[in-house]
């Protein structure tokens, strides 16, 4: 009889996976036609990209300085003639008595400096009233800036959960409120296909039978490989096989 084989015929079952937890941009691909038995991925994914601030903001920088010459540039705060000795600086000339913090006036001729909002502070006044503050260590950003989830970050700060790896500008992946790199979220979390061992992405059509997860593609006949999505099955040892090959013996 047919359902000597085992377990009596089936046919596989067509199914969401479970869903991702996720923060932003969810990509729920649905089927695009009802009758399909192999239903496309219904995984939630969020996968982001961290930005990081050009080097214009927030970079210490230091003034250079020229002897006096026959060039005779203008002072970019006073806006007259320079005659003598002068500093160049984001671009401009300055001179070196003019070329002071915005805030608490200290001379920064001789002094790293930080620009912001067109203007020039030591490095004292821009921690105190401009650095953005790191999510993840709690101290003030000097320099590059990491733009992710909502709040700034040093770039070594923000790293995989996992394998504690900056992300640099690489994608990331979102799972229970924590970052993941490509490579450990897809170890830890992906469902895999239980014929090829390879992840079912997001996008990926998928048939749920003998209580795992198949690519419809992969989903075939443990002897003749042919594939049975939509179509009646057998199973023995827990292997899918077509109604001509029920009764094999080496499977």
């Amino acid at each position: 009889a047919e359902g000597a084989a085992r377990p009596g015929l089936g046919h596989p079952n067509p199914s969401t996976l479970s869903q991702t937890k996720i923060l932003f941009k969810p990509r729920n691909l649905k089927p695009e036609l009802e009758n399909l038995t192999a239903w496309s991925s219904g995984r939630l994914d969020s996968v982001q990209g961290p930005q990081v601030s050009p080097l214009a903001r927030g970079t210490v920088q230091r003034a250079e300085r020229f002897p006096a010459s026959s060039r005779t540039p203008l002072c970019g705060h006073c806006n007259s003639i320079i005659r003598g000795p002068f500093l160049v600086a984001m671009g401009r000339s300055w001179h070196p008595e003019e070329f002071n913090c915005a805030y608490c006036k200290t001379s920064l001729a001789d002094v790293c400096f930080v620009e912001e909002q067109n203007n020039v502070y030591c490095e004292r006044c821009y921690e105190q009233f401009f650095a953005p503050v790191c999510a993840k260590c709690n101290t003030k950003i000097m320099g590059e800036v990491m733009h992710a989830l909502r709040q700034t970050w040093h770039t070594t700060c923000f790293v995989c959960a996992a394998c504690k790896k900056p992300f640099g500008n690489s994608l990331f992946h979102m799972e229970d409120g924590e970052p993941y790199c490509e490579k450990d979220y897809v170890n830890l979390f992906s469902t895999k296909c239980h014929g090829c061992d390879f992840p079912v992405e997001a996008g990926d059509k998928f048939i749920e039978a003998l209580g795992h997860t198949w690519h419809d593609t992969c989903f075939i006949c443990a002897v003749c490989h042919v594939n049975l999505e939509g179509q009646p099955f057998y199973s023995k040892k827990d292997k899918p096989l077509c109604k001509k090959h029920a009764h094999a013996i080496n499977v």
